[in-house]
């Protein structure tokens, strides 16, 4: 086992938190950047079908996303818990079962999303102006890119469990400074539009899949993460601690990719620029859901170690930290986006009622970002704790179930500014919700008797 455990186990709390959040929050904004790229240069085309077509089809993406999640988080969960339990042959077959079960049902994933396209992509919102485009754009991303593209995302949750936060943020910054290299390449030099923007993607991800595998091979003697198939194993409710500690994360992306199948229907009955508006401005605020996302990824090895080692107050003191931090920084976020959110969308695209739109959304969804940070955070305390059923409560209401009912409902009320309106009210109707469940979880854990260190 790696002798930097001592980031989990000795190291001072805050020094340990920035030690293991900073790394992958900056991993997770250049990944948001470079999401962010493919918008900016396909909006350079000045042509809103084009830039539509990225979020008619940002759904089918997202998927990969969540299974990325299903077995790099709940993987992550399981190891670091071995970890803190000194069961390192146990975290050696989970790291193999994540990574060989991923790549098959990734594959699956990306041949039959491809093939139903004619079928999937009118449900979605395509139309005759994006269709073309979107056919284009999904067969990169997620038909040919599907395998690394979850790889890519799942390895870095795998490589943070034992504590190699920095080389783990460098593996995903790697792959957005490439894609965003790679982008204006194919876009322009190569004159391939938003195919160009797709391939540049899908080469992305899998250089930085690539990265890790060499980096895991270089590690290969020292460290848990083993992906070697002799090691592949569902025993020891393997599968069963992965799932049920990854499903959280899974659904909470499942979930988003049908709060974004509903709300891109919704805005397409309106314009295709209303639908360009929309994605430049969710595009945006995802800046500020990496820096949340960064925060609770890269302290879920701190918190579920010190659990397992039966360390309360150190467990407390990371939670407390990280979101604080989280908190702090989403809420300045949240100021920005809302005093410069007429100025923004003019960068990415110059069609006046593209950048209309993409001003009056971006006004009323940055209100998500201080909610968010909180939801994350007390969603990720529950995973490392091993509570089975809060997390995927919360997961659910996040997205895909108040913010639809709301979406239908205020759209008829008060039209699209209704619509986007429908997401922050979503959003803080759950950190109620939230807040009620873990409260009193919180204090039962605490007044639990842990097994002490050593």
């Amino acid at each position: 086992m790696r002798d930097s455990v001592f980031v989990f186990k000795d190291m001072p709390v805050r020094r340990a938190v920035i030690s293991l959040a900073v790394p992958t929050v900056i991993s997770q904004i250049i990944t948001v950047i470079y999401n962010m790229a493919d918008t900016f240069f396909i909006g350079q085309l000045n042509d809103p079908g084009q830039v539509a077509a990225t979020t008619v089809s940002m759904p089918l993406f997202i998927i990969l996303t969540a299974l990325a999640n299903l077995f790099g988080i709940g993987g992550a969960s399981k190891i670091s818990y071995c970890l803190g339990q000194g069961k390192i042959e146990t975290a050696k077959k989970c790291a193999s079962f994540c990574f060989w079960t991923s790549a098959a049902v990734s594959f699956v994933y990306g041949i039959g999303v491809y093939f139903l396209c004619p079928f999937l992509l009118p449900l979605l919102g395509a139309d005759n102006d994006t269709y073309t485009f979107c056919r284009q754009y999904i067969f990169w991303t997620v038909g040919a890119g599907a395998v690394p593209t979850v790889l890519n995302a799942e390895l870095g949750h795998l490589v943070r469990s034992e504590g190699y936060s920095k080389e783990a943020g460098f593996g995903i910054a790697f792959g957005g400074v490439l894609n965003i290299l790679l982008d204006p390449v194919f876009v322009f030099l190569f004159k391939m539009e938003i195919t160009g923007a797709a391939l540049a993607t899908m080469l992305s991800n899998l250089c930085a899949a690539v990265y890790f595998l060499m980096f895991i091979y270089g590690k290969r003697k020292t460290s848990v993460i083993n992906i070697n198939p002799k090691n592949y194993s569902v025993k020891e409710k393997i599968p069963f601690d992965v799932i049920l500690g990854g499903l959280p994360g899974f659904i909470m992306m499942l979930m988003s990719s049908v709060s974004n199948s509903v709300l891109n229907k919704l805005i397409a009955g309106y314009s295709t620029c209303a639908v360009a508006g929309m994605g430049i401005a969710k595009k945006i605020d995802m800046l500020a859901f990496a820096v949340s996302q960064g925060m609770t990824q890269g302290t879920l090895p701190l918190i579920g170690y010190n659990y397992a080692a039966g360390n309360k107050k150190r467990m407390n003191q990371s939670i407390f930290t990280a979101l604080v931090y989280s908190f702090s920084v989403s809420c300045v976020i949240t100021v920005f986006l809302f005093l410069f959110a007429g100025i923004i969308p003019n960068i990415f695209i110059k069609d006046p009622e593209t950048v209309g739109f993409g001003h009056t959304f971006l006004r009323i969804i940055c209100f998500v970002c201080p909610s968010s940070a909180i939801n994350f955070m007390i969603i990720t305390v529950f995973q490392a704790t091993k509570e089975k059923v809060k997390p995927l409560i919360l997961s659910l209401l996040r997205k895909g179930t108040i913010d639809v009912v709301l979406m239908l409902l205020l759209n008829r009320i008060s039209g699209i500014t209704g619509v986007a309106w429908a997401s922050p009210a979503a959003d803080w109707t759950a950190l109620v919700i939230s807040l009620c469940l873990f409260v009193p979880y919180i204090k039962k854990l605490n007044a639990k008797e842990l097994k002490q260190p050593a």
